[in-house]
């Protein structure tokens, strides 16, 4: 990768947020213009539309400006990098943000900014701020102190408690289309045109689910083994054999990416504490402290897999559009290029309305999930309802 595209983003903080042209010009105005500037927003679009990475952009375009001195590029290099001390990012992996949590941001937010003119708190996961903790939040919303900014993200307005979102300006972004975010793999990443494009549309447009596929071949292989089950389900047994193999794909992919992260919030907890991970026994309030990070995690752990398996079934149904388009000959791009074969026999041994039926299914096995139904039960009823009728 050369020197100027590498320096892009330093250059132009809005260089990442990809496909949402109307977005960039309301936010860019207001972090230039003070008449435009509001103080809570709420950013909304599906996952995968670069929620985070625009609220990242705003936040370092007003702390860091947009001037080209080194001084404004370090700023902002510092803001998109996570460690400016005027700007504080919340992501979280658990179910909910606590009371305590949101009572840590609005102490936060009373402080005045540390060396810029802004302090800006972006939480990534508004939605999960339910209303006791909301109820702690709805002051510092509705009337933050002078200088600082709040920016909450979340995949649809509804998803936000009505009293939080009534009191935010609210900018919707949409999926972008996938030849934007292939752009942005190839420039971003250095990765061929074409397999960014292919990593794009099986990816849906979703940006870090394309990144993923372009550069991590285990990811692929899993998306692979995901369609691959469902290609091959021909009767109620390869459907419940299949849907124990789905939730296992989806267990190890979590267990792919909490097993080491684990292992270094308890490491690093240890140290905070002055504990000794080689003493065989430890104090009360230590082993009271390393007991609730190890529940945090395992409730992170089977959000993940439920995750998993939301992110499989989307594949699914990406599967079945692509059968569905065949069937009645729309003039649209396929998602699944490396799956045409599957995608082929499917569309000829079914029916349109049976691709909409198995559609359905996958849509009702994605809502009981979100409804804490047992997923293996879930995916199992899915499975038999995918399998061959009539």
């Amino acid at each position: 990768m050369n020197a100027d595209v590498a320096a892009a983003p330093e250059a132009d903080v809005w260089a990442d947020v990809v496909g949402q042209p109307d977005a960039v010009r309301v936010l860019r105005r207001a972090a230039t213009d003070p008449a435009s500037m509001t103080h809570a927003w709420l950013i909304t679009g599906p996952p995968g539309s670069g929620r985070s990475v625009a609220a990242r952009a705003f936040a370092a375009a007003l702390v860091g400006g947009e001037g080209d001195d080194a001084a404004s590029l370090a700023t902002r290099r510092r803001v998109l990098a996570g460690n400016h001390p005027d700007v504080r990012v919340v992501a979280t992996d658990k179910t909910i943000i606590t009371v305590a949590e949101v009572r840590d941001l609005v102490t936060l937010a009373q402080r005045t900014p540390g060396e810029g003119e802004w302090r800006v708190i972006v939480v990534e996961d508004a939605d999960r701020i339910v209303e006791r903790s909301a109820n702690a939040l709805l002051k510092s919303i509705e009337e933050p102190p002078a200088r600082t900014v709040w920016v909450l993200c979340a995949p649809s307005e509804r998803d936000v408690i009505t009293t939080i979102r009534s009191r935010c300006r609210h900018l919707s972004l949409r999926i972008p289309p996938a030849q934007a975010v292939a752009d942005l793999l190839v420039r971003r990443h250095g990765i061929e045109p074409e397999a960014a494009l292919t990593a794009a549309r099986a990816a849906q447009s979703h940006i870090g689910l394309a990144t993923s596929l372009a550069l991590n071949p285990p990811a692929r292989e899993r998306r692979d083994r995901v369609l691959e089950i469902a290609a091959r389900v021909r009767g109620v047994g390869d459907a419940v054999l299949g849907a124990a193999e789905l939730v296992e794909v989806a267990t190890a992919q979590a267990s792919a990416s909490q097993t080491e992260r684990d292992a270094l919030e308890r490491a690093e907890l240890m140290r905070a504490l002055g504990a000794d991970a080689e003493s065989g026994t430890l104090p009360p309030a230590v082993r009271s402290q390393i007991r609730q990070l190890e529940e945090d995690q395992k409730r992170r752990a089977k959000r993940a897999v439920v995750d998993g398996l939301d992110r499989a079934m989307t594949d699914l149904l990406s599967f079945y559009r692509d059968v569905l388009a065949l069937q009645v000959s729309a003039d649209v791009p396929v998602v699944n290029a490396a799956q045409a074969g599957d995608v082929r026999a499917v569309a000829e041994a079914s029916s349109p309305e049976q691709s909409l039926r198995r559609m359905d299914a996958i849509a009702t096995a994605r809502t009981r999930l979100a409804g804490n139904v047992a997923p293996l039960l879930a995916v199992e009823a899915m499975m038999v309802a995918l399998r061959p009728q009539g």
